[in-house]
């Protein structure tokens, strides 16, 4: 057995009652999401009410800033988040590369490791023998161990206070050792605080005893007093006694001296283990002995990895039979890399199946795993409202507890760690404390054993995820969005009949745009047949809500996947020219912007140098393909460079525009091409000549736009016609404020020439 196994099950208040179903898939019912009562009915319908009448379709625009802003960072990889420019570069679109693959998200590994998890230490005597051999590996260096021996030599007792997991028991045996006691007896951990002292037996005449009690189980009407440790100190004295007691974190401790436990760095212990554990295996390095030996176990890339994570201690010294095994030529390395993950998903089993494990700290655990990098304050929040229904799962009343949740306590259930740092919001970056995972692939597996191994969560899960993506908060909706999107990856085809068709038929656009953008991320996850999904979505020709969500999904995929995107848009728009349709109604001027939202999109990405000449050739196809490229074209118009500190807050197509025709580019002529069909279509020309404008006025105060505005006249300025509009144009255009035309179009107009007579 390790020496870094627990003495028993971790202290804690008892799971609320109820049978746990172990099997069978959970259905998102309307009985589970209904209200306990008349008035709670009452206000969800009038939830569900205001709910509708807020509902608006975001732009898709500020869908895709929202999303890149608010997804964690497994989501798109390091790249995705940072860096680029808006035109042609980076920042504007999804990335193409995926992190997780197959290694997280698919098969559980399963690594056999006799008393991985430990068991309960019983009463009894703990014989010098086992000292000494467990002296032989256990690192006692460090100032919290030399602490502890100072208190343990003067006053004959010593409490260590830390987590679970942390090699308390060993160092209570550790410090008995090294004042060289014969024995050591082991007292039971439900020893009531005030019979500590009664239960110290005394050793022989010339022997020293020791005893540990470790995970001394109190409470607020059971703590350990100061006198309980002074009755115990008179009897140890008399005996020739020491004693070492380990208490969690949060015991109820009355007056008491504690000495808070660190454990050591998990390399020396691995160094220790490894040392102890292949002084039997030939040399791996000739002529440098076990330390040789064990030097190159530790350089391995599996050995490097694993102690760069957040291990227990516990897991480090299995870790090391793993590596002697594997020196012996036992394991493979294929079972060394693998370890480390095997770890973390039985951790993630251990909490779920644990039923001393409150049912809230199960949903906060969830909670965590979809809001990881998020405001703690937030993911609590929304913990207790995954918890509540979770409760009525379970049978139980909907009550949650106002106060008594400790933060440290919650984060070291977790193994997470709390951190200052801005969030993004509309508003600008605001400071928060963040909570985080510290393995960063705990988010990722722990959602995948919630909906694969435990679905009987799944209706209650399904309700939640609902309610977030309603919520009016866009790091709220995007969390609910990146999370079905991991259990798409999971189990394609019941995230998609639970949640993502649900909602991309539902009446309300976020719950479509929710949609489309699990759909989004399912696919940088790598989840299969996605663009078969959204191809058949957008030939749907019964569900215009379908429609929509497809063309949403392709405006925010389209930069990853063009040629797919491209084809499925073109194809859209020209099955809107089939008899029948009725071009007045809503839902038709509807998804034509979002067709050309769509599109615009990729225009402004990186890949818009493919995306132009579609638009151009989009001008000469059907009547909605020509109408689809002048929204298009005009939209993008209006898009100004504010990203960042090096924005020019200059439009993003006149940048182009400016880029190309300096050096000759086909694409400055592409441009020009679509401002003249622009001026020149009776649909959409009072639009053209106001976007025209709104350049006009900004190259009034910024000289680089006015060289390439007059660049662009001067490819316009062709025809008499050309001349005359544009001259009108400059001559009779409003200032910023209303007033008379600005100074520039006295410029200007020398590039457009006399107006002939």
């Amino acid at each position: 057995m390790s020496p870094y196994e627990p003495d028993g099950a971790a202290p804690g208040p008892a799971a609320p009652g109820g049978p746990r179903a172990d099997a069978g898939e959970g259905r998102a019912s309307d009985d589970e999401s209904a209200p306990d009562s008349q008035d709670e009915a009452g206000a969800s319908e009038e939830a569900e009410q205001n709910s509708e009448e807020s509902d608006r379709p975001q732009k898709a625009w500020d869908a895709r800033r929202d999303l890149m802003a608010h997804s964690p960072a497994y989501a798109f990889g390091d790249t995705a988040r940072f860096g680029g420019s808006l035109v042609n570069g980076d920042q504007t679109i999804l990335p193409e590369g995926n992190v997780t693959g197959d290694v997280i998200l698919g098969t559980k590994t399963v690594i056999h490791q006799t008393s991985f998890f430990g068991a309960g230490h019983a009463s009894g005597e703990i014989p010098r023998e086992s000292l000494e051999r467990m002296a032989g590996f256990v690192v006692t260096d460090g100032p919290a161990f030399e602490n502890a021996l100072q208190h343990l030599r003067r006053d004959r007792f010593v409490v260590l206070s830390g987590p679970h997991f942390t090699g308390r028991r060993t160092a209570a045996l550790m410090l008995l050792h090294r004042l060289g006691v014969s024995s050591v007896r082991a007292l039971d951990r439900s020893t009531s605080p005030g019979d500590v002292a009664h239960q110290l037996e005394g050793g022989g005449a010339d022997s020293v005893h020791g005893h540990v009690l470790c995970d001394l189980v109190t409470g607020r009407d059971l703590p350990l007093r100061e006198p309980h440790l002074l009755a115990a100190r008179d009897k140890l004295t008399e005996q020739s006694g020491y004693l070492v007691i380990t208490v969690g974190p949060n015991a109820a401790l009355e007056d008491i001296d504690v000495v808070k436990w660190r454990p050591p760095p998990a390399d020396a212990v691995l160094h220790a283990h490894l040392l102890d554990l292949t002084r039997d295996v030939p040399e791996l390095a000739p002529g440098q002995g076990t330390v040789g030996r064990v030097k190159e176990l530790e350089q391995l890339p599996a050995v490097v990895d694993f102690l760069s994570r957040d291990h227990q201690l516990r897991e480090v010294a299995a870790f090391a039979r793993i590596l002697a095994d594997h020196a012996r030529g036992k394991v493979s390395a294929a079972k060394v890399t693998e370890f480390s993950l095997a770890t973390l998903e039985n951790q993630v089993q251990e909490w779920f199946d644990d039923p001393a494990t409150h049912l809230r700290d199960k949903a906060f655990l969830i909670s965590l795993a979809a809001f990881n990098e998020g405001p703690y304050a937030l993911t609590a929040e929304l913990s207790d409202l995954l918890y509540t229904l979770l409760q009525k799962t379970e049978g139980g009343s909907s009550r949650i507890p106002v106060f008594g949740t400790s933060i440290d306590k919650r984060l070291q259930l977790a193994r997470a760690r709390l951190y200052e740092q801005d969030e993004a919001t509309e508003w600008g970056p605001v400071p928060q404390s963040k909570a985080a995972y510290v393995d960063e692939r705990a988010s990722l597996v722990l959602l995948r054993e919630v909906w694969t191994g435990h679905p009987s969560s799944r209706p209650a899960f399904v309700n939640w995820l609902r309610r977030l993506a309603d919520d009016g908060r866009p790091l709220v909706r995007n969390r609910a969005a990146v999370t079905v999107a991991v259990l798409t990856v999971v189990d394609l085809p019941s995230a998609m009949a639970l949640v993502i068709e649900p909602w991309a038929t539902d009446k309300l656009y976020r719950r479509r745009l929710a949609a489309a953008s699990s759909l989004v991320l399912a696919h940088y996850l790598d989840a299969p047949n996605v663009l078969r999904i959204l191809d058949g979505w957008c030939a749907d020709e019964d569900d215009e809500r379908l429609r929509w969500t497809a063309i949403r999904a392709y405006a925010l995929l389209g930069p990853a996947e063009p040629e797919a995107a491209l084809t499925a848009l073109r194809a859209t728009a020209r099955r809107r020219d089939r008899p029948g349709t009725d071009t007045d109604s809503p839902a038709y001027e509807e998804e034509a912007a979002e067709l050309a939202s769509a599109l615009e999109l990729l225009l402004l990405s990186r890949i818009g140098v493919r995306v132009l000449p579609e638009i151009s050739d989009l001008l000469r196809g059907a009547p909605s393909e020509h109408e689809l490229a002048l929204r298009t074209f005009l939209g993008a118009c209006g898009r100004i460079d504010t990203s960042g500190e090096d924005a020019t807050g200059r439009p993003l197509l006149m940048e182009w525009f400016g880029r190309t025709a300096s050096e000759g580019g086909r694409d400055a002529h592409t441009i020009a091409a679509l401002w003249r069909a622009a001026l020149n279509d009776r649909g959409y020309t009072t639009l053209a000549l106001d976007r025209f404008a709104d350049w006009v006025r900004i190259a009034d105060r910024d000289p680089t736009a006015e060289w390439e505005l007059a660049s662009l006249l001067a490819l316009l300025a062709t025809a008499d016609a050309d001349r005359r509009r544009l001259a009108h144009l400059l001559r009779t255009m409003p200032g910023e404020r209303g007033g008379p035309p600005p100074p520039v179009t006295t410029r200007l107009l020398t590039v457009v020439g006399p107006a002939p007579r």
